[in-house]
């Protein structure tokens, strides 16, 4: 198996068993232990500690992405570029702790109508955002080592467990509700530790000052495409962030608990997305440096037919679904059917074009995205303002998905027409067809049983047949054909 395959099925199958005991948390102990409110609670702090990492890396882990080609040197040591990234990450995070400690009453402000117990726990989103920062540091250098595995264990499943305990000890009343939140905040800074020590292991971890040999002219170089790529990575993390952050300040805590579960519940339809992007980017990168483009239209297309058809596969898996999958949560999530729907529409069409955003933002031509980003940052903002208080949640999960297709379709069309690269092959017209008359078959004949598990089973087994058997008899998409042989082969010959 190539790099990019062997690598991304190891990150998915962590992923997945990560997602396993996510959803035992989320979708089960959370929903039953703690009231919709503190769910909220919890995942505002997160929301807002996410967005906090984002805003102290000061763009470094994109230049780590972009310009460690250029520095790989095992005599050297990588001229320092891990440490030199350490300390810009340093100072972001020292930076934005003062900000957001100087600015506590007007932050505050925005949640005393609607969420006032966030006020209470304000200063637990620091530890959220400080340990995130620096796993994103260490997590994005690992990366362009192709070294993958640990950091996506330690963040997917060892934090996921680690709350599992922290939920128990809270049920069983070991712990007071304050102590357990005050706990999950703290447990962001177990993946960093685990990275830094696991670099110190395989001998990355010169962290010393006197290591960095990067030229003045070199460091401007990497300050200015830190500086727009750092403008520019608001633009997703805002995506993700902003939904909650305003449905918490508009609707309150309970609504913010509802839409954060069923945001979490759709995070399964971009796994594989995730794991192929993970060993896509500093692939890229490479593919710049030598100025193969031929190469990278080729991954480019390859990427994009194999999400394409994971993407929907997973999509309408979920979707014939529905009606027995949400019957098991309590009645306040009833209403986020079409909250999921439209969530995974946006999530589905970022996965399809997602990696012409690794391919801009590595190019020289980076600068104009800034102009797609404030662009997005803008409508997201404004859609929510008019939807949120028209159509609740729901009107978040529709803002968000009209500004992830826009976003994306605008820069699809810019990397189209500045590189004659795209994604588009006709074997995946063909793939859109066979997934759309299978999901309108389910929604016209559905196969319903006494025992919700039976038919979520049977369900999901036809269509598992119905899906690949033309697939892979008719050959309609050659490249996730030569994909699933080749994981066939990997697993036996472990």
């Amino acid at each position: 198996m190539g790099i990019i395959q062997k690598d991304a099925l190891r990150t998915t199958l962590i992923s997945y068993i990560g997602l396993i005991v996510g959803y035992l948390n989320k979708g089960f102990l959370f929903i039953i232990i703690l009231s919709t409110e503190e769910i909220g609670l919890i995942n505002l702090i997160l929301s807002v500690g996410i967005l906090f990492a984002q805003f102290t890396n000061l763009g470094s882990i994109y230049s780590i992405w972009r310009f460690y080609p250029f520095f790989k040197n095992e005599k050297n040591n990588d001229y320092g570029f891990l440490v030199f990234n350490l300390l810009v990450v340093l100072t972001g995070i020292g930076l934005f702790s003062f900000i957001f400690i100087l600015f506590k009453e007007q932050i505050s402000s925005f949640y005393e109508l609607k969420s006032a117990l966030f006020i209470k726990f304000y200063y637990y989103v620091l530890p959220v955002g400080i340990g995130f920062g620096f796993y994103l540091l260490f997590d994005n250098y690992l990366r362009s080592l192709f070294k993958n595995t640990i950091s996506v264990f330690v963040n997917d499943i060892g934090l996921r467990i680690l709350t599992t305990i922290l939920i128990g000890l809270y049920y069983f009343n070991v712990i007071p509700f304050r102590h357990f939140v005050l706990l999950i905040s703290l447990s962001y800074f177990l993946p960093p530790i685990v990275l830094f020590v696991y670099l110190k292991y395989i001998g990355e971890g010169d962290f010393s000052l006197k290591s960095i040999r990067i030229s003045k002219k070199f460091k401007k170089i990497i300050y200015s495409y830190s500086l727009y790529s750092y403008v520019n990575s608001m633009g997703a993390i805002v995506v993700i962030t902003l939904d909650t952050v305003m449905i918490a300040s508009i609707l309150g805590l309970k609504e913010t608990g509802i839409y954060t579960t069923i945001l979490y519940l759709t995070s399964v339809l971009s796994i594989p997305y995730r794991s192929l992007l993970r060993v896509s980017n500093p692939i890229i990168t490479e593919y710049w440096k030598s100025k193969n483009m031929s190469k990278m239209n080729e991954l480019y297309k390859r990427m994009s037919s194999v999400t394409l058809v994971l993407g929907l596969f997973m999509f309408f898996g979920i979707w014939i679904n529905r009606i027995e999958l949400f019957s098991f949560l309590p009645s306040d999530f009833q209403s986020g059917v079409n909250v999921f729907l439209f969530l995974m529409i946006g999530k589905l069409f970022d996965m399809y074009m997602g990696l012409n955003g690794t391919i801009f933002v590595t190019s020289n031509k980076y600068k104009y995205d800034l102009i797609f980003t404030l662009s997005l940052m803008a409508t997201v903002l404004v859609l929510n303002l008019i939807l949120i208080p028209k159509w609740g949640i729901s009107g978040a999960a529709i803002s968000t998905t009209i500004a992830l297709v826009g976003y994306n379709l605008a820069r699809l069309i810019f990397v189209w027409i500045s590189f004659k690269i795209n994604p588009f092959r006709l074997s995946q017209l063909f793939v859109i067809l066979l997934f759309g008359g299978i999901g309108l078959m389910f929604e016209m004949y559905h196969f319903s049983f006494d025992n919700r598990i039976i038919t979520i089973f049977v369900n999901s087994g036809v269509y598992t047949l119905l899906v690949f058997i033309p697939i892979f008899t008719l050959n309609i998409e050659p490249e996730v054909v030569n994909y699933g042989v080749k994981i066939k082969k990997y697993i036996l010959k472990k």
